[in-house]
Protein backbone atom coordinates (compact mmCIF):
# COMPACT_ATOMS: atom_id res chain seq x y z
CA UNK A 1 0.00 0.00 0.00
CA UNK A 2 0.92 3.61 -1.13
CA UNK A 3 2.16 4.77 3.00
CA UNK A 4 3.59 7.89 4.36
CA UNK A 5 4.78 8.30 7.20
CA UNK A 6 4.84 5.94 10.14
CA UNK A 7 1.27 4.66 9.97
CA UNK A 8 -0.53 3.76 13.40
CA UNK A 9 -4.14 2.28 14.82
CA UNK A 10 -5.51 1.11 17.82
CA UNK A 11 -4.33 -2.33 19.45
CA UNK A 12 -8.17 -3.64 18.66
CA UNK A 13 -7.64 -2.73 14.78
CA UNK A 14 -4.78 -5.97 14.61
CA UNK A 15 -5.80 -7.32 11.17
CA UNK A 16 -7.67 -4.26 9.62
CA UNK A 17 -7.05 -3.21 6.46
CA UNK A 18 -5.42 0.38 7.09
CA UNK A 19 -6.59 2.73 4.80
CA UNK A 20 -4.84 5.92 4.88
CA UNK A 21 -7.18 9.05 4.16
CA UNK A 22 -5.27 11.79 5.51
CA UNK A 23 -1.49 11.73 6.28
CA UNK A 24 -0.70 13.05 9.63
CA UNK A 25 -3.48 14.88 11.86
CA UNK A 26 -5.43 17.49 11.04
CA UNK A 27 -4.77 18.79 14.81
CA UNK A 28 -1.96 17.29 15.90
CA UNK A 29 -1.06 20.34 18.87
CA UNK A 30 -1.26 17.71 21.97
CA UNK A 31 1.80 18.66 24.31
CA UNK A 32 1.77 14.73 24.75
CA UNK A 33 1.62 13.34 21.19
CA UNK A 34 4.57 12.20 19.41
CA UNK A 35 2.74 11.12 16.67
CA UNK A 36 2.36 12.46 12.97
CA UNK A 37 5.48 14.91 13.53
CA UNK A 38 7.63 13.29 10.43
CA UNK A 39 4.84 14.58 7.94
CA UNK A 40 3.38 17.50 6.68
CA UNK A 41 -0.87 17.00 6.68
CA UNK A 42 -2.49 16.78 3.54
CA UNK A 43 -5.77 15.12 2.64
CA UNK A 44 -5.58 12.51 -0.03
CA UNK A 45 -7.66 12.57 -3.07
CA UNK A 46 -10.45 10.37 -3.37
CA UNK A 47 -9.00 9.55 -6.35
CA UNK A 48 -5.95 8.12 -4.45
CA UNK A 49 -8.44 6.16 -2.44
CA UNK A 50 -10.33 4.18 -4.93
CA UNK A 51 -6.58 3.71 -6.60
CA UNK A 52 -5.63 1.96 -3.17
CA UNK A 53 -9.05 0.07 -2.16
CA UNK A 54 -8.78 -1.36 -5.54
CA UNK A 55 -4.77 -2.63 -4.97
CA UNK A 56 -5.85 -3.99 -1.57
CA UNK A 57 -8.64 -5.85 -3.27
CA UNK A 58 -5.92 -7.46 -5.78
CA UNK A 59 -3.59 -7.94 -2.81
CA UNK A 60 -6.41 -9.17 0.02
CA UNK A 61 -8.64 -10.34 -1.89
CA UNK A 62 -12.68 -9.79 -1.09
CA UNK A 63 -12.16 -11.49 2.29
CA UNK A 64 -11.18 -8.12 4.31
CA UNK A 65 -13.78 -7.57 7.09
CA UNK A 66 -11.91 -5.06 9.02
CA UNK A 67 -11.04 -1.52 7.66
CA UNK A 68 -9.48 1.71 9.77
CA UNK A 69 -9.46 4.82 8.43
CA UNK A 70 -6.34 6.93 9.51
CA UNK A 71 -4.71 9.10 9.64
CA UNK A 72 -5.02 10.92 12.87
CA UNK A 73 -8.31 12.18 12.16
CA UNK A 74 -10.08 10.85 9.19
CA UNK A 75 -13.61 12.11 10.17
CA UNK A 76 -12.28 15.35 9.79
CA UNK A 77 -12.96 14.56 5.98
CA UNK A 78 -15.97 16.32 4.81
CA UNK A 79 -18.71 13.95 4.84
CA UNK A 80 -19.45 13.73 1.47
CA UNK A 81 -16.00 12.19 0.81
CA UNK A 82 -16.29 9.87 3.84
CA UNK A 83 -19.40 8.63 2.46
CA UNK A 84 -18.28 8.44 -1.13
CA UNK A 85 -14.58 6.18 0.37
CA UNK A 86 -17.02 4.07 2.71
CA UNK A 87 -19.26 2.77 -0.73
CA UNK A 88 -16.26 2.10 -2.24
CA UNK A 89 -15.10 -0.02 0.44
CA UNK A 90 -18.19 -2.15 1.45
CA UNK A 91 -18.18 -2.44 -2.53
CA UNK A 92 -14.57 -3.73 -2.85
CA UNK A 93 -15.01 -6.04 0.24
CA UNK A 94 -18.77 -7.97 0.59
CA UNK A 95 -17.56 -9.62 3.94
CA UNK A 96 -16.82 -5.85 5.95
CA UNK A 97 -18.09 -5.77 8.68
CA UNK A 98 -16.04 -3.32 10.58
CA UNK A 99 -15.05 0.46 9.95
CA UNK A 100 -13.47 2.41 12.46
CA UNK A 101 -11.22 5.86 12.47
CA UNK A 102 -9.88 8.00 14.98
CA UNK A 103 -12.54 11.06 15.54
CA UNK A 104 -10.75 14.27 17.06
CA UNK A 105 -13.42 16.85 19.08
CA UNK A 106 -13.31 19.47 17.05
CA UNK A 107 -13.73 17.28 13.70
CA UNK A 108 -16.68 15.17 15.28
CA UNK A 109 -18.25 19.22 16.88
CA UNK A 110 -18.17 20.07 13.50
CA UNK A 111 -20.20 17.87 12.06
CA UNK A 112 -24.08 17.94 12.48
CA UNK A 113 -25.90 14.43 14.45
CA UNK A 114 -27.34 13.75 10.88
CA UNK A 115 -23.99 13.44 9.15
CA UNK A 116 -23.20 11.07 11.71
CA UNK A 117 -25.81 9.11 11.50
CA UNK A 118 -25.13 9.21 7.76
CA UNK A 119 -21.85 7.91 8.41
CA UNK A 120 -22.80 5.43 10.20
CA UNK A 121 -25.79 3.66 7.85
CA UNK A 122 -23.33 3.86 5.32
CA UNK A 123 -21.05 1.30 7.44
CA UNK A 124 -18.58 3.72 10.08
CA UNK A 125 -18.90 1.72 12.70
CA UNK A 126 -16.80 2.60 15.27
CA UNK A 127 -14.48 5.61 16.34
CA UNK A 128 -11.79 5.86 19.04
CA UNK A 129 -11.85 9.89 20.73
CA UNK A 130 -9.10 10.85 22.80
CA UNK A 131 -10.77 12.40 25.82
CA UNK A 132 -7.68 12.33 27.89
CA UNK A 133 -9.11 13.84 30.84
CA UNK A 134 -12.33 15.23 31.91
CA UNK A 135 -10.63 18.41 33.25
CA UNK A 136 -11.04 21.84 31.91
CA UNK A 137 -7.46 22.52 33.43
CA UNK A 138 -6.15 19.63 32.35
CA UNK A 139 -7.49 19.93 29.04
CA UNK A 140 -6.00 23.40 28.46
CA UNK A 141 -2.77 22.37 29.74
CA UNK A 142 -1.91 19.55 27.21
CA UNK A 143 -4.12 21.95 24.30
CA UNK A 144 -6.37 19.63 23.54
CA UNK A 145 -8.32 22.24 21.96
CA UNK A 146 -11.97 21.78 23.66
CA UNK A 147 -13.52 22.18 26.71
CA UNK A 148 -14.17 19.16 28.97
CA UNK A 149 -18.27 20.49 27.93
CA UNK A 150 -17.15 20.93 24.35
CA UNK A 151 -15.26 17.06 24.88
CA UNK A 152 -18.62 15.67 25.85
CA UNK A 153 -21.07 17.49 23.64
CA UNK A 154 -18.55 15.56 20.56
CA UNK A 155 -18.43 12.61 22.63
CA UNK A 156 -22.57 12.19 23.01
CA UNK A 157 -23.27 13.22 19.63
CA UNK A 158 -21.10 9.80 18.04
CA UNK A 159 -23.40 7.40 20.82
CA UNK A 160 -26.52 9.41 19.76
CA UNK A 161 -25.59 8.51 16.01
CA UNK A 162 -25.29 4.76 16.98
CA UNK A 163 -21.55 4.77 15.81
CA UNK A 164 -19.84 2.68 18.58
CA UNK A 165 -17.59 5.14 20.95
CA UNK A 166 -13.98 4.35 22.19
CA UNK A 167 -12.99 7.13 24.11
CA UNK A 168 -9.37 6.81 25.62
CA UNK A 169 -7.95 8.43 28.59
CA UNK A 170 -4.57 8.76 29.70
CA UNK A 171 -3.94 7.91 33.51
CA UNK A 172 -1.19 10.38 35.52
CA UNK A 173 -2.11 13.30 33.08
CA UNK A 174 -3.46 15.90 35.47
CA UNK A 175 -0.19 15.86 37.52
CA UNK A 176 0.78 14.57 40.95
CA UNK A 177 -1.21 14.79 44.49
CA UNK A 178 -4.31 16.58 44.87
CA UNK A 179 -4.36 17.25 41.13
CA UNK A 180 -4.56 13.26 40.46
CA UNK A 181 -7.62 12.94 42.15
CA UNK A 182 -9.42 15.84 40.47
CA UNK A 183 -7.99 14.14 37.24
CA UNK A 184 -9.61 11.23 38.20
CA UNK A 185 -12.39 12.33 39.18
CA UNK A 186 -13.63 14.70 36.71
CA UNK A 187 -12.60 11.96 33.69
CA UNK A 188 -15.00 9.30 35.80
CA UNK A 189 -17.98 12.01 35.67
CA UNK A 190 -17.48 12.78 31.81
CA UNK A 191 -17.14 9.46 30.96
CA UNK A 192 -20.52 8.78 33.24
CA UNK A 193 -22.29 11.01 31.43
CA UNK A 194 -20.81 10.62 27.82
CA UNK A 195 -21.57 6.48 28.50
CA UNK A 196 -18.66 4.95 25.54
CA UNK A 197 -19.54 2.05 24.33
CA UNK A 198 -15.78 0.57 25.94
CA UNK A 199 -13.22 2.89 27.77
CA UNK A 200 -9.53 2.92 26.66
CA UNK A 201 -7.20 3.61 29.33
CA UNK A 202 -3.19 4.96 28.44
CA UNK A 203 -0.51 5.64 31.88
CA UNK A 204 0.87 9.11 30.71
CA UNK A 205 4.34 8.55 29.47
CA UNK A 206 6.21 12.01 28.31
CA UNK A 207 7.86 10.57 24.96
CA UNK A 208 10.86 12.47 23.30
CA UNK A 209 10.38 15.08 21.17
CA UNK A 210 6.69 16.47 22.55
CA UNK A 211 6.12 19.72 24.71
CA UNK A 212 5.35 17.28 27.48
CA UNK A 213 8.88 15.84 27.53
CA UNK A 214 10.12 19.37 27.56
CA UNK A 215 7.92 20.69 30.51
CA UNK A 216 9.27 17.20 32.28
CA UNK A 217 12.47 17.62 31.71
CA UNK A 218 12.79 21.72 33.03
CA UNK A 219 10.97 20.49 36.14
CA UNK A 220 7.64 21.67 34.86
CA UNK A 221 5.93 18.33 35.37
CA UNK A 222 6.44 15.62 37.17
CA UNK A 223 5.38 11.87 35.95
CA UNK A 224 2.97 9.89 38.59
CA UNK A 225 5.11 7.22 39.82
CA UNK A 226 3.87 3.40 39.89
CA UNK A 227 2.02 4.00 43.23
CA UNK A 228 0.47 7.12 42.39
CA UNK A 229 -0.59 5.66 38.98
CA UNK A 230 -2.26 2.61 40.46
CA UNK A 231 -3.95 5.26 43.37
CA UNK A 232 -5.28 7.69 40.41
CA UNK A 233 -6.66 3.86 38.43
CA UNK A 234 -8.17 2.95 41.92
CA UNK A 235 -10.10 6.31 42.09
CA UNK A 236 -10.83 6.68 38.55
CA UNK A 237 -12.80 2.72 39.05
CA UNK A 238 -14.33 3.97 42.16
CA UNK A 239 -16.15 6.99 40.44
CA UNK A 240 -17.38 5.07 36.94
CA UNK A 241 -20.89 4.13 37.43
CA UNK A 242 -21.25 2.18 34.56
CA UNK A 243 -21.45 -1.56 35.57
CA UNK A 244 -22.03 -2.90 32.29
CA UNK A 245 -18.95 -0.56 30.53
CA UNK A 246 -16.01 -2.56 29.43
CA UNK A 247 -12.58 -1.50 30.32
CA UNK A 248 -9.99 -1.87 27.91
CA UNK A 249 -6.74 -1.35 29.95
CA UNK A 250 -3.95 -3.80 27.86
CA UNK A 251 -2.15 -0.79 26.36
CA UNK A 252 1.75 -1.50 26.63
CA UNK A 253 1.87 1.54 28.65
CA UNK A 254 0.18 0.47 32.01
CA UNK A 255 1.45 -0.85 34.60
CA UNK A 256 -1.46 -3.62 35.35
CA UNK A 257 -3.22 -4.79 32.55
CA UNK A 258 -6.80 -4.46 33.41
CA UNK A 259 -9.99 -5.96 30.48
CA UNK A 260 -13.12 -6.62 30.80
CA UNK A 261 -16.67 -5.27 32.31
CA UNK A 262 -16.46 -2.85 35.22
CA UNK A 263 -18.89 -4.46 37.27
CA UNK A 264 -16.96 -8.41 36.76
CA UNK A 265 -13.33 -6.52 37.27
CA UNK A 266 -13.21 -3.79 39.37
CA UNK A 267 -13.53 -5.44 42.81
CA UNK A 268 -10.23 -8.07 42.12
CA UNK A 269 -8.27 -5.04 40.59
CA UNK A 270 -9.06 -2.56 43.48
CA UNK A 271 -8.11 -5.57 45.90
CA UNK A 272 -4.82 -6.51 43.70
CA UNK A 273 -4.09 -2.65 43.78
CA UNK A 274 -4.49 -1.96 47.74
CA UNK A 275 -2.61 -4.43 48.12
CA UNK A 276 0.29 -2.84 46.20
CA UNK A 277 -0.55 -0.09 47.79
CA UNK A 278 -0.70 -1.42 51.02
CA UNK A 279 3.22 -2.94 50.64
CA UNK A 280 5.11 -0.44 49.06
CA UNK A 281 8.00 -2.79 48.74
CA UNK A 282 9.55 -0.77 45.66
CA UNK A 283 9.13 -3.75 43.67
CA UNK A 284 6.94 -1.52 40.82
CA UNK A 285 9.47 1.25 40.45
CA UNK A 286 10.67 1.29 36.98
CA UNK A 287 7.53 -0.65 35.51
CA UNK A 288 5.02 1.58 34.37
CA UNK A 289 6.15 1.78 30.80
CA UNK A 290 6.61 -0.64 29.19
CA UNK A 291 6.22 -0.49 25.42
CA UNK A 292 5.82 1.84 23.42
CA UNK A 293 2.71 4.34 22.08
Amino acid sequence: MRYEGKIYRPPPEAGAYILQCTVGCSYNKCTYCSMYKDVRYRVRTIEELKEDIQMAKQAYGSGVEKVFLSDGDAISLPTDTLLEILSELYGAFPELSHVSTYAGPQSTLSKTLEELTQLRKAGLTMTYLGVESGSDRVLTEVRKGVSAKEMLEAGSSIVKSGIKLVAMVMVGLGGRGERSRIHAIETAELINRMKPHLLGTLTTVAMPGTVLHRQMTRGDFTLLDPYEVLEEMKVLLEHITLPDLYIDGTHASNLMPIKGMLKEIAPDVITAIDNHLGRRDNNLIGQAYMGRF
